[in-house]
């Protein structure tokens, strides 16, 4: 019976013996099979996180390689700008002295046919005439930078909003008082009449502060050129010439210089509509106010000779003050007319 029994189920353990195998071979693999996978898993992340870190990496070394590059662009264009400007220095420095040789050559063969026959200009007239010039510089450099701070300070805009007959006439007689006054204080008086020469030059800042707050630099700079090309090629000229040869020309241009005034003044009383006439007596304000106040300045300098051979003879007192006064006038009253011809030349172009 018992034989029986053990027959019966021994096929059955035959066939659930190898299940039992394999799910007891399954398990004991199981940890194994973790034993693996852990590294497997620690090899992936590190490997992930070696992939981030390289990534950041690259990135890190493309900003930095962009930035050196942006640098390297900036630092090269710099250089660029600073050889631009350097080229454009040297240009303008080319064009200034092209300018004022062409003037001086033109002007000495048209007014310097006849150059002085006694030897040249003695040692006192061109110490004279230098002492001169030193302060005509002097006071065009304060009436410059007493209009600058005008600007700056609102000055002008101040007296742009009020009555403009009351700045006008009282512009002209604050400068012709400080003028008269300075004339007329002695040289030896230095305190007096520098401060009252410093106030012309103050007067004169007043006339001159508007252009410097509605001109553009540039342009200011190229009238300044020009003015300081003419000027200069007319006073190598007056020194150079024949003695007293444009002394007979002071009645001629105080006529010149009447009739330009007068034509400053047209528009306020000749109407709107009256175009043509409008434009003549602009013309005439501009152009004749040119040729008047070079004029003028052949005049002043071959006066300021005079006056060298007057005071070294000891008839009168050695004024530089006084004389520079003339320039100084003459001066600004070409470069307010290069000015106005510079402008009108840009809003055509416009």
């Amino acid at each position: 019976m018992s034989f029986t029994i053990t027959v019966r189920q021994g096929p059955r353990l035959a066939q659930q013996l190898p299940q039992v195998l394999s799910k007891s071979a399954f398990r004991s693999a199981a940890p194994a099979r973790a034993f693996h996978q852990q590294p497997m898993k620690r090899m992936s992340a590190s490997f992930f996180t070696s992939r981030i870190a390289s990534s950041s990496q690259r990135t890190s070394q493309n900003a930095f390689s962009r930035a050196s590059g942006a640098a390297r662009s900036y630092y090269q264009q710099a250089q660029q700008q600073e050889g631009a400007l350097a080229g454009s220095g040297m240009r303008k420095l080319l064009v200034g002295g092209a300018i004022f040789g062409g003037t001086l050559v033109a002007i000495n063969l048209v007014f310097n046919r006849e150059t002085r026959d006694d030897g040249g200009m003695p040692v006192y007239e061109r110490e004279y005439l230098n002492n001169t010039f030193l302060h005509t510089g002097l006071g065009i450099g304060i009436i410059g930078l007493t209009a600058r701070q005008m600007v700056q300070t609102g000055f002008v805009y101040r007296l742009m909003v009020t009555n403009p007959w009351v700045v006008g006439i009282g512009g002209l007689a604050l400068s012709f008082a400080t003028m008269i006054g300075t004339r007329s204080i002695s040289p030896d008086n230095y305190v007096p009449k520098y401060a009252l020469w410093t106030a012309f030059n103050a007067t004169q800042a007043a006339f001159v502060a508007p252009l410097l707050a509605f001109v553009p630099r540039a342009l200011l700079g190229r009238a300044g050129l020009y003015t300081i090309a003419m000027m200069g090629a007319l006073s190598v000229v007056g020194a150079t010439a024949k003695q007293e040869k444009y002394l007979y020309i002071g009645g001629p241009l105080l006529a010149g210089a009447a009739i330009v005034a007068a034509s400053g003044l047209a528009p306020l009383v000749i109407p709107v509509t009256a175009v043509r006439t409008l434009a003549f007596t602009e013309n005439l304000w501009l152009y004749g106010g040119l040729a008047v106040f070079g004029g003028f300045t052949l005049y002043d300098v071959q006066k300021v000779l005079y006056h060298a051979r007057l005071a070294q003879a000891g008839v009168m007192r050695r004024d530089p003050v006084n004389e520079s006064i003339s320039l100084e006038l003459d001066f600004l009253n070409i470069f307010i007319r290069m000015v106005q011809i510079l402008m009108l030349q840009q809003n055509r172009r416009k």
